[in-house]
């Protein structure tokens, strides 16, 4: 089965709340990944349970009419911080903060993170063999699901951009191979 995972769209900036609903960006974000994935044959779509990655699956659920299944698993590690500072203002904001993020310094039990992602994603898989699965969700798990496929330690190693694309074949004999990472080209200005 092909494992399709999405990030989702650029969120608001919020001090009271680490579930933001996406900025105006991001909700044009989250049409232009579903116009992108509109021609794609997709068998079933889930989600994380934060708002932002429901409101990126919506749109693309909408267009197919399907109902999007909704998920803790796959949350993002930063659910019960309070707040949302994306990656990019951090880097600009506080660049030691983003630097400890970076580079691993960060206060994050990673491998308690990975375990309920992978579970979750694995589940999924097992649900759906033999077909095509869209799952909106955040990029610590795109990270840590890669890390998992890649057979590599868990960590935060690349940034997924907001709405990128990221492919994975799940076979039923437990092989996962990445078909493709951080696909953007839907992000792109028309010439």
């Amino acid at each position: 089965m092909e494992l399709i995972l999405v990030r989702h769209g650029l969120p608001e900036r919020r001090d009271d709340t680490a579930d933001p609903p996406l900025s105006d960006v991001g909700h044009d974000q989250a049409h232009r990944v579903a116009a992108w994935l509109a021609g794609e044959k997709i068998d079933a779509i889930y989600s994380s349970t934060m708002l932002r990655a429901r409101q990126t699956a919506e749109p693309f659920a909408v267009r197919r009419a399907f109902d999007v299944s909704c998920h803790d698993g796959i949350c993002e590690f930063d659910r019960d911080t309070g707040t949302y500072i994306p990656m990019e203002v951090l880097k600009r904001e506080n660049y030691e903060a983003w630097l400890a993020m970076a580079s691993g310094e960060h206060r994050i039990d990673i491998d308690g993170f990975q375990k309920p992602v992978v579970e979750t994603l694995e589940a999924i898989v097992d649900a759906n063999q033999g077909k095509r699965v869209a799952v909106f969700c955040h990029g610590g798990v795109i990270n840590v699901w890669t890390a998992h496929v890649l057979g590599m330690p868990a960590r935060l190693f690349f940034e997924p951009d907001y709405t990128s694309i990221h492919r994975y074949m799940c076979a039923r004999t437990g092989q996962r191979n990445v078909l493709s990472l951080n696909e953007r080209a839907h992000l792109r200005e028309p010439a």
